[in-house]
């Protein structure tokens, strides 16, 4: 075999279409790729026909003929922007176009870019995406064709969603993790900060100034552009927490919660009158309104500013799911204090 060898070949480029590029470049025989790829050989001539015949379209066409170039050429010279490995951030973004309600890409054999377009009730919303990244997507089959013409239209694939799936919470989950380089408790830091100009009332300074699981999730948006956290869902968490912090209670709790059953106000609760026992029994209300498992993630993400990560592994749930949970119980908390009378509102 000459030219280009596998490790040389950005990640993305499968065996399969490794396989296709030896045998129509370097012109391998299929044999030789059966004995190499520990096969047989009508399992070689499958995929090398199948490959030809994904050629009809125009972005796997495209992809595959930069590639043999490449392939044929010496160390990608003159290809390297275009086959080079993507960011996940750049797949993302792209994906993420893609994934919204009715978005279909637009390419053609002539076109250097390609277009999103999403009808918006009387607008059109459009997007310009590279051409070398959806050639890749199309090849991969994160994305198919649908109809052909003078123009391809594409739709995101199961396949697709898995990996804007995958990616979403790759960046997230690192995201969380330089948020929680800090202590956890979220106490240390310069609580005598408040009296700062430079602080407004959106910044708070009594916790500290390292981000919470809360202050991270409220920058995420949906598919739309919508905020993923209400600024009343963040501020029925930080009230949960406030009263939580003034009760004092942090280090009686078992973080089972075992704070939410019945009785437990009873049990728990000191002798202590006052505001540290009415924000005890604030706190033990709502998370007892929240119910099972809504107060599970409410109490240790808003209380125990435990990371979702971690919140997830300890209750026993899938990946990302507590995401979701915890967005649920943030609605449900503010709705519950809604309809609580005006006086009772945060003290900071």
């Amino acid at each position: 075999m000459h030219g280009m060898t596998k490790p040389e070949l950005p990640e993305w480029v499968s065996a399969e279409v490794f396989r296709y590029l030896e045998h129509t470049v370097a012109q391998v025989s299929i044999r030789e790729l059966a004995r190499k790829g520990d096969c047989h050989p009508s399992t070689v001539l499958r995929q090398i026909r199948r490959l030809e015949q994904r050629r009809e379209d125009p972005l796997v066409d495209g992809c595959l003929q930069t590639l043999s170039d490449a392939y044929a050429g010496d160390q990608l010279r003159g290809h390297g922007a275009e086959i080079a490995d993507f960011s996940k951030e750049v797949i993302a973004r792209c994906l993420s176009h893609l994934a919204q309600p009715g978005a279909v890409l637009v390419a053609g054999r002539d076109m250097e870019k390609a277009v999103v377009v999403r009808d918006v009730g009387t607008t059109v919303q459009k997007s310009i995406v590279d051409r070398h990244i959806v050639e890749m997507l199309a090849l991969v089959e994160w994305i198919s064709c649908f109809a052909s013409g003078q123009v391809y239209r594409y739709r995101i694939t199961k396949d697709g969603r898995t990996a804007l799936a995958e990616y979403l919470a790759e960046v997230e989950n690192q995201r969380r993790r330089r948020a929680e380089t800090l202590t956890q408790s979220g106490i240390s830091g310069v609580i005598g900060a408040q009296g700062r100009e430079d602080i407004g009332p959106s910044r708070r300074a009594r916790y500290g100034l390292q981000e919470t699981p809360l202050q991270t999730l409220s920058r995420l948006t949906d598919r739309d552009g919508n905020l993923f956290l209400s600024p009343e869902m963040v501020r029925a968490g930080e009230r949960l927490r406030e009263d939580f912090e003034l009760a004092q209670i942090g280090q009686h709790i078992a973080s089972d919660g075992a704070f939410t059953e019945v009785g437990a106000t009873d049990r728990c609760v000191t002798a202590k009158a006052g505001p540290t026992r009415e924000a005890f029994q604030r706190a033990a209300e709502a998370l007892c309104a929240l119910g099972p498992g809504l107060s599970d993630i409410a109490l240790r993400c808003c209380c125990h500013l435990e990371g979702l990560e971690a919140a997830e592994k300890e209750l026993g749930w899938s990946a990302r799911s507590g995401k979701i949970v915890l967005r649920i119980a943030l609605e449900q908390l503010h709705q519950y204090y809604s309809a609580k009378p005006p006086q009772n509102v945060m003290i900071g």
